[in-house]
This record gives structure tokens, sequence and C-alpha cells, in this order.
């Protein structure tokens, strides 16, 4: 095949440079990555050539003009091997990861690049740079020297190794983990077993039965996480514990999908690398580059937490089991699996609230365009017009073009809703072009879901654990869609792991805003209101069930931390024994309340960026409950304030220290009380 022929080696015609997916094939892929890495390492080699002294231009500036060619593959790439896995797209990211993570380190560690890198830092207070440039001289220095270019060459090579071999083995924790889910969803024989389920909810399960070649059956796939949306609403309690046993058995069964050993091998490997580089463990080095400094931090906030959490969730569980005493024929204990169904009966018994009834109002593409899409046009301007012409990677899913309050073009918005078995579980965000005013580029940024898709004619009536989902990753869309940066390396959500979230949850906030919520939340066939009464009850439900959620959240973060934080030497091999004894250290360990990810499903943390940095969301949370007391305090939905957050937060990408930026909306440092109280932790 010549480049010519190769639609990912030549520019998209399309706007704004979406890739023309209907012209690529896997087959592609793999020769257009290879035409990228030989394009950007003789574009790295001129600037190591040079005889000239380095400069900013001639150093760094030429660094951020490199490698186009592969973001445009890259990006175009990891899309689709995230959301749309087939076979033969598996096939290619396995051969691709030791492939990339040696391009990475072959750039990241050049002595000589770093030379000059290193000689541009040293005159910095020299040279006339505005703030942009300058934070990206400091960056770079930062990211190289972390990463290990002052190194010697022995150890640069064994650095090499390890970084190719955890590539590869990521890649087998996340390929383990989406066949292990598939073979995992449940299959149930009679509609009787799904009582309790929505006629749409019914609908959906059958048709997905249907896509697996099952007839006169019903399946439920199993989401990321630990628990199941259905677990709050089936009435059989041996259907939900079917449910919640094949989610927890996720990659630990003795199959050629056991993610025990993968795991235990990126932890051996991760510590190693961290040795080598100079840090005590995984933990320290990630850490050292983010704003919490130092696992001790990290450990300091997660320990304050869990007490009060633990307490709270005990509580909890102690309500639950008094209405299970005193409603049941044949009381039994509160069990993992019964959790969420009780939860439900005591809000409705509590508040008159049922979540599950609630879904009518709450229909998809209403949500979008009269909650998620009129919320952003209220606070920043923004418009979106659907562009059917446009296609995206996958027919499933949608392209929106994104306009300025002026007219002006800013973006494209892809929103990918519907579960599939070739994408991945959970949501998230990502960017197919990112924005940079030195390559003149424009932002392409994608939402993914995972909504059940509902059977023919049926509308898509979402939870509202789904609402907030589609809000906060919007969040991260506008993150993406509104930095206004020269340089690539500061694009989007290209900002520290442990701030990265707080753009998301911020935009969360809205959800219950009265204009908002009176705007999205009709009934899909009557167009009637929620129930203001009903809404009052529901703002007052926010703290309910703090206990469990923010139990479920720290124990996963925590256990992120205790494998991290493990040295080279002190090797684990039984991963159960590890998780128990781990959770057990934080006070977390309440076999009623199990943590959101068991280690061989935690795909956060061995097949995805945040490897002792998912305590993110809540270090984040912080900032995140701060401003939204200031949003209250001075008047809340308005263009004024939407503007205020998008210049001096959004905007900014990564080209500013966040806590820096933070202070400069704030007027001060964030205080953790808000976080507190929204939690029920001030008690």
């Amino acid at each position: 095949m010549t480049d010519a022929m190769n639609p990912l080696l030549q520019p998209s015609s399309l706007p704004f440079g979406l890739p023309d997916y209907r012209a690529i094939r896997a087959e592609h892929y793999l020769p257009a990555f290879q035409a990228a890495f030989a394009a950007q390492r003789q574009e790295i080699a001129a600037i190591t050539r040079a005889r000239s002294m380095p400069t900013f231009q001639n150093t760094i500036e030429a660094l951020e003009r490199s490698g186009e060619l592969l973001e445009r593959v890259a990006h175009t790439f990891y899309t689709v091997s995230s959301a749309d896995a087939t076979p033969e797209i598996q096939a290619v990211d396995e051969k691709l990861a030791p492939l990339m993570a040696a391009h990475r380190d072959a750039i990241t560690l050049d002595s000589a690049l770093y030379w000059r890198v290193q000689q541009v830092h040293d005159r910095l207070d020299e040279l006339d740079l505005d703030p942009e440039q300058r934070y990206l001289v400091e960056r770079h220095h930062r990211e190289m020297t972390h990463a290990g270019a002052a190194l010697d060459d022995e150890a640069k090579a064994r650095l090499t190794l390890l970084n190719q071999q955890l590539s590869t083995l990521s890649n087998t924790f996340e390929r383990n983990l989406l066949d292990d889910t598939n073979d995992l969803a449940v299959v149930f024989r009679s509609a009787e077993e799904l009582d309790g389920l929505s006629t749409g909810e019914v609908s959906a399960a059958a048709r997905a039965a249907q896509d697996r070649g099952l007839d006169d059956a019903y399946l439920l796939p199993l989401p990321l996480f630990t628990g199941h949306p259905a677990l709050a609403q089936l009435r059989d309690r041996e259907s939900r514990r079917r449910i919640l046993t094949a989610s927890r058995a996720r990659g630990s069964r003795d199959n050629a999908n056991d993610n025990r050993p993968v795991l235990t091998e990126i932890v051996r490997l991760r510590a190693e690398r961290a040795r080598l580089l100079g840090y005590a463990s995984h933990a320290a080095y990630v850490t050292a580059d983010e704003t919490a400094g130092s696992p001790d931090a990290v450990e300091r906030m997660l320990r304050r937490l869990a007490a009060p959490a633990a307490r709270n969730a005990a509580s909890e569980r102690a309500a639950l089991q008094k209405l299970v005493d005193e409603t049941e024929a044949t009381p039994y204990p509160v069990e993992a699996h019964d959790w969420a169904y009780l939860t439900e009966r005591v809000r409705a018994a509590t508040y008159d609230i049922d979540t599950a009834a609630l879904r009518p109002w709450f229909e998809a593409e209403r949500v979008l365009r009269d909650g998620v899409f009129f919320a952003a046009t209220a606070l920043y301007g923004i418009t979106f017009r659907e562009r059917t012409d446009l296609v995206a990677y996958h027919p499933g899913a949608r392209v929106f073009e994104v306009r300025e309050e002026d007219g002006s073009t800013l973006g494209l918005y892809v929103l990918d809703l519907y579960t599939r078995d070739t994408k991945r579980g959970g949501a998230w965000m990502n960017a197919i072009v990112s924005q940079s005013r030195l390559r003149g580029t424009a932002p392409v940024v994608v939402n993914n879901l995972n909504v059940p898709r509902p059977g023919d004619d049926e509308p898509t009536l979402l939870t509202f654990d789904e609402v907030t989902t589609l809000f906060h990753e919007f969040g991260h869309a506008l993150h993406g869609l509104f930095a206004a940066v020269t340089y690539p390396h500061f694009a989007g959500t290209n900002v520290f792991r442990d701030f990265v979230e707080f753009p998301s949850q911020v935009n969360e906030m809205w959800i219950l805003w009265p204009e908002v919520l009176d705007n999205y939340a009709r009934h899909h066939r009557t167009g009637e209101p929620l129930d203001p009464a009903i809404v009052e009850r529901l703002r007052s439900t926010s703290s309910f069930d703090q206990g469990h959620a923010t139990s479920e959240y720290l124990a996963a973060a925590w256990l992120d931390q205790a494998w991290h934080r493990l040295d080279a030497d002190a090797p684990v091999t039984e991963v159960a024994e590890f998780e128990a004894a781990a959770l057990a250290d934080i006070g977390l360990d309440d076999p009623a309340v199990p943590t959101r990810y068991s280690s061989t499903y935690f795909a956060h943390v061995f097949s995805g960026g945040y490897s002792a940095g998912y305590y993110s969301y809540i270090w984040s949370e912080v900032l995140d409950a701060d401003t939204v007391e200031w949003f209250r305090e001075n008047g809340g939905l308005t263009r004024e304030n939407g503007e205020r957050f998008r210049r001096r937060l959004l905007g900014v990408g990564g080209s500013r220290d966040p806590l820096e930026a933070y202070r400069g909306f704030r007027g001060r440092d964030a205080d953790i009380a808000p976080l507190l109280e929204r939690r029920g932790l001030n008690g």
C-alpha cells in the first residue's frame, strides 16, 4: 500500500479535520503509525542536529511542531480502539502498544534533545517569553527529567524495556476485561426474573440478548464499576445476587481472561521503574508531578475522609437492616447485592421519592438538548447544530457543530451514547482533534457513555445516575472545546491528573439547577414538568446514602494507592488477600459495601491513565464544591459567571499552573468545608 492510498496519511478534507472514517480500514493503521513515527523521528533529528545554540524557537517550539501526523493518526485510532474495538482493531492495538511506548521513549529520553531543552531552561530568565511560552519550557524540562532523560544509557535501556512491557500488559488487561465483561453478562430466561425493571429496560435486555443470538432470553450487560443500575429495582433477590456476583468475578477466574497475574506484574514493573527513576514507589513517582505532591498528602486526605464515611455507611446499613427485619416475612442479613434495592425503599419511605419512577422525565434527547446544551448556552453563549452529513467512527455516534455566540465556529462535539460489545465500559471524553493556534486546529471532542439501547420505537429513558454521567462527561468536553492555547502540549484536558476532573464535576451542578431542570425534566409523553415537590425532595436527598457512596469510592482510591506504594522487592501473589488487608488497614472492609472497583477490573489504574491517581476525583471535588459555592453566591447560571469560569479556568487548558489559575478565579485557595458538608462528613 502506498502512502497516497492510505487515508490516514492525507489531511482530512472534512470540516474541522474530522477523520474520514468511512475510508479508513483496520489495515490502514499500522502503516500509518510507522510512517508517522518516521516523520517525527526526522523532525526531532532536525532539532538535535542543529549547530546553532538552543533557543525557544529552534528547540521548544520546534518540538511542539513535531509529531503532528502522529497525533492525528493516534487520536483517530485510539478513539476507535476504546469505542469500537473489533477483533481487527484489537489485533492492531496489541501490535501497536510496544511500538508506541518505544517511540515515546526515543523522544523523551533523547540525550541531545534533553540537552537543548535544558539549555533553554537554564536561560529562562534571560529570554523574552510570554507566560505560556515560559511555562511550556518549564513543563518540557520537568516532564523529560521526570521521565528519565537524565539517566545514563544503561538505565535508559532498562527503562525503555520496562515501558514497553507495561504498555503491552496494560493492553492485555483492557482486552481481558472487555472479553470477560462480555462473557459474564447475565442471561435471564424469564421476564419474571427482571420484575421491577421498566418496560423499556426489559425491552433493552431482550434486544441485547437478540444481538448475542439468544432467543427468548434477556441479557443485562455489566457496567465498568462493581454495582449495576438494575440492582436498585430488581425485586428478585437471586437476580440481584447473580448480577453482583458476575460483576465482582471479572478478571479473577482461572481462564484466559484472568487479570490477576497481569496486574501483579504491572505493579511490580511500575515499582521497578519508579526505583530506577529515583522514587520510593510508583505512587511517589506519580504524585511528585501532580498538585498533591506526595503519596503522604493523598493518604492524609483519604484517611481523614474514610473514618466518617465508614461510620455513616454503618448507620445506613443499620437502617436497611431495620427495614428488612420489620417488613420481610423471612428477614435476612443485608448483603452487598441488597443495598441499592433497600436504599431505594428507604428513600421512598423517607423522602417519598422513587428514583426509578423518575425515568420518564429523563428522556435522553431532551436531557441532551434542553438540559446539557441549554445550560452551556446560558453560561457560555455557545450553540449546537447536529451535522447529519458528517459521519463519525460508528453509526451510533452523532456529530454536532458548536458555534460561539457571535456565530463563529468553535469545533465539533461527538456523542456516542449507547453500549455495545466492542465498547469498553464506563464513560469518558477524548479528543479526535486538539485545539492549537500553532497548528491552526480547532477542537473535535467525543463523549462516550454506555446506556443500554432500548427496543425499536422505545424512547431512551435515563436513570438519574446516567443524567449525572452525561453532564459530567460534557464538562470534560467543554474543557476540550474551550481551551484557547497556542501550543498543543497544553490543549484541552492536558492538565495535571488530579485537576482534570474538576471542570466535569462542576458541570454536574446544573442538573438540579431550577432553570435547567425545569427545561429538560419533562415527561416524555405528556410534557408535564417534574413536580416541584418531588424536585425539592430530590434536592434534600443530596447527602442521602453518601456513607455508602463515599466509602466505595475511597476504598477504590485506597486500593490504587496500596498497590502503587509497594516496593519492587515486595511482590504480591494473592490479589484477594492483598485487597482485604488494604481495606482493613483504612477501615473500609465492610462486606456489604464493596469497593467501587476491585483490582481485576480496575481499568482506571491498570489500563487507563489513573495509576496512583484515582484519588483525583475526591481531590478535585474540593475545588468543585468550593466553585459551586461561588456560583451560588454570585447569581448562578449567568453569562457573566460562565465567561469568568471559561476565561480563567477552562480556557487556559494546561498553559498555567492549575492551582494558580484557580486562585485567579476564586480569589483564594479552595476550602474543604463545602465538600465535607456535601458528603455529610462534617458531623
